[in-house]
């Protein structure tokens, strides 16, 4: 195996910003193939797998050293923001961030009670066909070996592959492996690590990021390791002269907080290495998605790169294609990869088959969910499951891990009651197919990201349907009383049969001009609501 050195001699072209005409780094740098590093090849040949189509539901373990501190998402950013909660919390916790920066929390993250089998075993239970791994973040830390970056958990922190271990368990256990990449913001989003407090006792005096170099690690546990590739380099710091939180905040909002998927001009060498990094975790995992946290594609024409590499070198090795998320892609674009919509809904069955990723609660762990009880409800994980399979999505789940790699008592009791439902009638949703209609109810649902805080609670009222060969699926958000009405099957084909899934024996029906009216026998229900399987002439 080549050394980092040996790579980098090997990658010196892509250093040094050489490329050949057509793309950002050189042709021959990435896999030949079908597919060609621009949207157009992209867009007409790519089609998602089956494999994808039939898993519905993955769970994924957004777990980086920003758990360590239990208190929650954007950590390592808002740790620097004056004001910010998170802020307060460092200050009292682990001092101040001139003195105690965030790279002190990757050495805090150990990982000492990890056990990803385990884990695994509960996430297939609860009927994930898919598994995704973070492998950085914004905070620009690798969760893998990388070969290019030496802020990597096999060297720091854990001292162990968390990518390539959840791999390995994931694989024993027939499940689908992917990654999720969100790196190629750091270059902005870590700006206020070289920012200064702009009120208070310490006012004016930079952070750690601002004044840290590789030579002041000398004896110390990141002796060797330079700071200014975790930071990404200060290419926007605050400007001196400010005095007040708001005026910080309203400076942070204009410049580093802007969410833009253009490569940064002032700093080329991020990109440089960032497709390095890229491509590494690509040929190294060989992961069946990737899921990379931008508006369309990251870093122009490097994420272009990455998109045709990943693609080609995947189908040379499997003879099929991969999964490639990325998110709110203008519809010219929708073809060339799985659109994903972050904590979103899609109001109706959409031609692609998509995906919405959540989380149960904050993406990294915060204890106060767990003291609060204000974690999302196992039903309402499962009508969101049922309410993204009939519109011809999957739904990629995230269950926090604390810095320790466990899941506490009240994640567990969800993904258990997940498991109590799937587990019972899970055939309604694996590897079926959208129907003409997804559903009907009272409960509606916007498309677009970002939906969920506005979303009244779903009720036994609302319908979700689904297919599978000639066998329609019903499905209730909602524990019925009683009985159920169809309303969607007035005057559509012949029901012959209606059984519970997974409960051999016909139910009593009859089909009018009002619909389908099914009585449901006590005890064949379940509290977060039946799913029936409907066969008959004309249905489907």
């Amino acid at each position: 195996m080549l050394n980092k050195r040996q790579l980098l001699k090997q990658g010196s072209a892509l250093l040094a910003g050489a490329a050949l005409p057509g793309t950002a780094w050189g042709a021959d740098a990435i896999a030949t193939g079908p597919f060609k590093p621009d949207w157009a090849s992209l867009t007409s040949r790519y089609q998602a797998p089956d494999w994808f189509r039939d898993a519905k539901f993955g769970i994924w373990a957004h777990w980086s050293a920003q758990c360590v501190p239990e208190a929650g998402d954007w950590y390592a950013r808002n740790m620097y923001l004056q004001g910010q909660k998170q802020y307060r919390h460092h200050l009292e916790h682990y001092g101040h961030p001139a003195d105690t920066g965030f790279m002190e929390m990757n050495n805090r993250w150990k990982a000492e009670n990890w056990r990803p089998e385990e884990l695994l075993d509960l996430y297939v239970k609860a009927g994930a066909r898919y598994f995704v791994s973070l492998a950085n973040h914004h905070d620009n830390f690798d969760n893998f070996a990388s070969r290019f970056h030496d802020w990597n958990c096999t060297r720091v922190g854990p001292k162990r592959d968390i990518v390539g271990t959840w791999a390995r368990a994931a694989r024993e256990r027939g499940l689908k492996f992917g990654v999720s990449n969100h790196s190629a913001h750091a270059w902005h989003w870590f700006q206020p690590a070289y920012g200064y407090d702009p009120e208070g006792a310490r006012a004016g005096e930079r952070y750690d990021a601002f004044r840290l170099t590789k030579y002041d690690g000398k004896g110390k546990w990141w002796e060797g390791l330079d700071p200014q590739e975790l930071y990404a380099g200060a290419v926007m710091p605050m400007p001196d002269g400010i005095r007040s939180i708001r005026e910080a905040d309203a400076f942070h909002e204009s410049h580093d907080r802007v969410w833009n998927e253009d490569p940064p001009l002032a700093n080329p060498a991020f990109v440089r290495m960032w497709w390095l990094r890229c491509k590494d975790l690509i040929d190294s995992y060989q992961p069946d998605l990737l899921y990379f946290d931008n508006t369309g594609l990251p870093l122009g024409q490097a994420g272009l790169d990455m998109a045709a590499h990943f693609y080609n070198s995947t189908l040379a090795r499997a003879g099929a294609l991969p999964v490639l998320n990325a998110k709110m892609l203008p519809e010219e674009h929708r073809a060339a990869l799985v659109e994903d919509v972050e904590r979103g809904f899609r109001s109706e069955v959409v031609p692609h088959p998509w995906q919405t990723d959540t989380c149960i609660g904050d993406w990294h762990y915060n204890r106060e969910r767990f003291l609060d009880k204000s974690y999302m409800p196992a039903d309402a994980v499962v009508h969101r499951l049922c309410d993204v399979v009939s519109k011809n999505g999957c739904l990629l789940l995230s269950i926090p891990v604390r810095g320790d790699g466990t899941i506490d008592e009240e994640e567990h009791k969800i993904v258990e009651g997940i498991a109590s439902w799937t587990g019972r009638y899970g055939e309604a949703i694996f590897a079926s197919r959208p129907w003409r209609l997804s559903g009907e109810g009272p409960t509606q649902v916007a498309s677009g990201s970002f939906g969920e805080g506005k979303l009244k609670p779903f009720e036994a009222a609302d319908i979700r349907f689904t297919t599978r060969g000639n066998t329609l699926f019903a499905m209730t958000l909602g524990k019925p009383a009683g009985g159920m009405l169809v309303k969607s099957l007035a005057g559509v084909g012949t029901v012959r049969r209606v059984e519970v899934v997974g409960t051999p024996g016909p139910l009593a029906f009859r089909q009018d001009g009002e619909g389908l009216h099914v009585t449901i026998p006590d005890g064949a229900s379940h509290d977060y609501g039946v799913a029936l399987k409907i066969d008959g002439e004309g249905i489907v």
